[in-house]
């Protein structure tokens, strides 16, 4: 800490217009007077005139604030907590705040030999950042990284606003299917059955009698009836609209190869607009844990990591728009052209293809009838709640299914791997196989298929048949979790972009195979490595053919699509 000359004041962005700045609160806490205090001046010197600086010298004090600073509706920007502290240190301190206001920034102050406890605070917090002590002079190693984070904070949803409420029945297919858009692309919303008096009122409230569902309420109090996607997504605050007509890329799928695109384009000066159908995160966003990724030795949640690639995308510019399907692609002279379902279209020197793969559909009578209603593709995790006591099944043998069974046996009575082969090995990383053999109620069933999946309203039982000995058992389940193989999303390049039998994009050297170029090719160069059979659309992540289907190689990939992408246009 330094008693320097006054540094200059916070940068106009960071200042809000006074009513709100004055509510507006910065927390440090230091256990230690003498450093809580100076913690505090420098706060003050810096950011007195538009933030409130809030100092506690214990974990227990700063919650008691903390939680009266939520009942006044006051704001909580950043947070600074001290590692070393007696009855409760700095991360089970921040772990705690989390709870009372999620939006706020948390910094972990510690000392040189505590680095390592900062690190492993990143993952049990999911910290923004630690500051080693002292940091003299503040100019340069305490508000360059506030400021970042002021602007990070106050470009982020931090405003207590009223939630979406989403009306519906327990097992209708369409009510889950709006829950699961809203989760997974972090939209607060609260759920009310059509059961509750509550979710009553709020259907008599909106003129309706249950018989359409579900009934979305809007944060502005407009009830949107069995809304579609576009719709529903327009309506709660994300972005479906481009704001311009041609761009230098754009990249289809926000899965972790997309949103890897995205940020290595446009941090690297390129107008970039990522498009993607759902929610990005793709299939490692459902995730539930992920810890093979390197950098996270304790496991990232795959919504975490989607949520900081898709901050750290939208830090350097890149747009992103969501619920806009793509229907077909064409090239028009030095252009590749981006056609939407609703007919409009965008253009850009290149494009990018990161769709990804969906799960299969189980193909088992009574499946598509139960979908949403006690059959679910991929992690459904806003289903996880309800299976507290309940036996889940899971079918599959990939690492998906496995993170799956761990995080849902945490609840659930049981979970039962259904495994098509003779164990996991073929498919699944050693270290989830080893954490399933470790867990008492997660079981897996060998040489074991789905029948039939049967129920009313609901599922109720399964067939599950024996592939060695023929034999059928039925059981009674209410809870089915489906991870099977992988159908890559290109039928709509049908006829365009060169794809193998099994719809997986061509690119390379699998498309020159034979030694010749590919069919239409007028370049005098071979295509780049990620390149298709159209000069100028790349693919990369679980798309591609023979691709690595992991996290970690579809960032890198969608990183070195860019890099590709430079080098068309520096030929073009």
């Amino acid at each position: 800490m330094s008693e320097s000359e006054t540094p200059k004041p916070a940068p106009a962005s960071l200042v809000r217009p006074l009513l709100d700045a004055a509510r507006t609160v910065i927390m440090t806490v230091d256990d230690d007077p003498g450093v809580s205090r100076a913690v505090a001046r420098d706060l003050r010197r810096r950011y007195g005139a538009s933030y409130r600086i809030v100092r506690a010298e214990s974990g227990e004090s700063a919650l008691e604030a903390l939680r009266e600073l939520k009942l006044r509706g006051d704001l909580v920007a950043v947070i600074l907590a001290d590692y070393r502290m007696p009855q409760m240190n700095g991360i089970e301190f921040l772990e705690q705040a989390l709870d009372v206001y999620p939006g706020a920034r948390r910094v972990l102050l510690t000392a040189y030999a505590d680095s390592n406890a900062a690190i492993d605070a990143i993952n049990v917090v999911d910290l923004d950042h630690y500051l080693l002590k002292p940091w003299d002079p503040p100019e340069e190693k305490l508000y360059p990284v506030l400021d970042d984070l002021l602007e990070a904070w106050r470009c982020s949803d931090f405003r207590p606003m009223p939630s979406t409420k989403v009306v519906g029945h327990r097992w209708s297919a369409r009510s889950s299917d709006v829950r699961e858009f809203l989760a997974r692309n972090q939209v607060p919303y609260r759920w009310y059955s059509t059961d509750e008096p509550e979710g009553q009122r709020l259907l008599a409230a909106a003129g309706e009698d249950g018989q359409r569902l579900p009934v979305v309420i809007t944060a502005d109090g407009r009830a949107l009836v069995e809304p579609e996607v576009p719709e529903l997504a327009a309506h709660v605050g994300l972005a479906t609209t481009p704001t311009a007509d041609f761009y230098d890329l754009v990249v289809i799928g926000g899965g972790p190869a997309g949103l890897g695109a995205a940020v290595y384009g446009a941090s690297e000066g390129l107008r970039t607009v990522l498009v993607e159908r759902s929610a990005t995160g793709g299939q490692a966003g459902q995730s539930s844990r992920i810890e093979n990724y390197l950098g996270f030795p304790d496991g990232v949640s795959g919504g975490q990591l989607t949520d900081r690639a898709r901050r750290q995308a939208t830090k350097f510019c890149a747009e992103i728009l969501s619920a806009r399907e793509v229907t077909g692609l064409e090239s028009s002279g030095a252009a590749r052209l981006v056609r939407f379902a609703d007919g409009s279209q965008i253009a850009a020197h290149s494009v990018i293809l990161a769709t990804g793969v969906s799960y299969r559909k189980l193909e088992a009578p009574g499946a598509d009838e139960l979908s949403g209603r006690g059959v679910f593709y991929g992690s459904a995790l806003t289903e996880a709640a309800a299976c507290q006591g309940h036996d889940v099944y899971i079918v599959g043998g990939a690492n998906s299914a496995g993170q799956a069974a761990m995080y849902l046996s945490r609840g659930a009575k049981s979970v039962t791997l259904l495994v098509r082969g003779a164990d996991l090995t073929a498919s699944m990383s050693h270290y989830l196989i080893q954490q399933i053999a470790e867990s008492p109620n997660i079981f897996v069933r060998a040489h074991t298929v789905v029948e039939a999946a049967h129920g009313e309203n609901q599922l109720e039982q399964l067939t599950l048949r024996d592939t060695t000995s023929g034999q059928a058992e039925l059981v009674d389940a209410q809870w089915l979790f489906v991870f099977i193989g992988a159908a890559p999303l290109t039928d709509w390049l049908d006829g365009t972009v060169s794809r193998d039998e099994r719809g997986f994009i061509l690119a390379g050297p699998d498309l020159t195979a034979d030694g010749r170029p590919p069919v239409g090719w007028e370049l005098d160069r071979p295509p780049y490595h990620l390149e298709t059979n159209i000069p100028g659309v790349f693919v990369a992540g679980d798309a591609r053919a023979e691709s690595a289907k992991r996290v970690a190689s579809a960032v890198g990939e969608g990183a070195m699509a860019v890099m590709l992408v430079h080098r068309y246009l520096e030929q073009s």
